[in-house]
């Protein structure tokens, strides 16, 4: 796979945006489920992993430098308006999905993320197909959804409790079910795709000491008292049953155009670094730009800023931003900003 890059590498990447989808990409890569291939979660994908390319204490700069990433095409994406982001985020109880979105998405703007969680099927929901519940929480273009557990529930708690597809009262039908679903679901997310929908799907792979560990500082921890249930325990001795389940789902489902990432969860600090990368690098890969308004639009907003600018009180810059950015688009941090024709236009000559 060749150098694996230095932290600081990474971090000092933010202006060239080519290198920098290099290096994520290189980061993620053995995260990555290839496709056809044939897995074995215990076996394949540590939980425990962590790249020599940090420690802990750098990773925090690299995490801020990956919530601004976010933030700022999210920004593009939601201006573009042509591409929506689906994440799919699975994982056994304790993985630290909660975390994970509270600490990668705490950057963006609320308004354009929507995150979805999806508990037991209702009455109404269960007299519909199976994706009918979660196709309604699609985002919507210019939009980052989440799902905190996601349409995979259908072929993961479904199949280690055959009781729950009894509810779904299926008709008879030949074949085996987990391998039509397998099909159904990677022809579901390929409609997504190929209609702007990008499907980023993160598996927070925890191993079995770890979950156990987070179990019981639930227990200790009187504020924590509230994230623990029974039941959690009892779906725990069927450890190994969702393993087999896991590992069936991914190979099965990690396609080119929707692929898997298992992201190494005993670290709590990693994982979120290696999510924000994956989802970086969709976004980065979508490549957002902000919309070229046209010529009629352009003369509107020099005629609309020449009239703000004539409001300019006594004493005051008729045109702040642009003083602020010393004229020429810098603000005195070393970042340059464009600043558009129409904008130029409004500002008065020096006299």
């Amino acid at each position: 796979m060749g150098t694996v890059p230095t932290w600081q590498e990474v971090v000092a990447v933010s202006e060239v945006t080519d290198e920098r989808r290099q290096r994520i990409q290189r980061f993620i890569e053995p995260l990555r489920v290839r496709p056809g291939a044939t897995v074995h979660l215990g076996e394949d994908f540590d939980p425990g992993y962590r790249s020599d390319m940090l420690r802990k204490k750098d990773g925090r700069e690299l995490l801020r430098s990956g919530i601004a990433l976010l933030a700022e095409y999210q920004t593009r994406l939601a201006a573009a308006g042509t591409h929506g982001v689906l994440v799919c985020l699975q994982s056994l109880d304790a993985g630290g999905k909660d975390g994970t979105i509270r600490h990668v998405m705490s950057g963006v703007n609320p308004q354009g993320v929507r995150v979805s969680s999806f508990k037991v099927p209702s009455a109404g929901e269960l007299d519909h197909d199976y994706l009918w519940r979660y196709a309604r929480r699609l985002p919507a273009r210019g939009e980052i959804g989440i799902f905190n557990r996601s349409h995979y529930e259908e072929v993961l708690v479904v199949r280690v409790h055959p009781e729950v597809l009894a509810r779904q009262r299926l008709p008879e039908a030949d074949g085996g079910i987990w391998d039509r679903r397998y099909r159904e679901i990677n022809d579901w997310e390929r409609y997504l795709v190929d209609n702007g929908i990008v499907v980023v799907k993160l598996f927070l792979n925890l191993s079995k000491e770890e979950q156990r560990t987070r179990f019981l500082k639930r227990i200790d921890v009187p504020e924590r008292n509230w994230k623990f249930s029974a039941a959690d325990v009892r779906e725990r001795r069927r450890w190994d049953d969702y393993q087999d389940a896991f590992s069936r789902m991914l190979s099965a489902t990690s396609t080119e155009r929707a692929p898997w990432y298992v992201v190494p969860a005993d670290r709590k600090w990693f994982a979120r670094i290696c999510a924000g990368a994956v989802l970086a690098h969709a976004l980065i890969e979508i490549d957002p730009h902000f919309p070229v308004v046209g010529p009629d639009a352009r003369r509107d907003l020099a005629e609309a800023g020449r009239d703000l600018v004539a409001e300019a009180p006594e004493g005051a810059a008729p045109d702040p931003w642009a003083a602020a950015h010393d004229g020429h688009g810098h603000d005195g941090h070393g970042h340059r900003h464009a600043r558009s024709r129409a904008a130029r236009a409004t500002t008065k000559p020096r006299t």
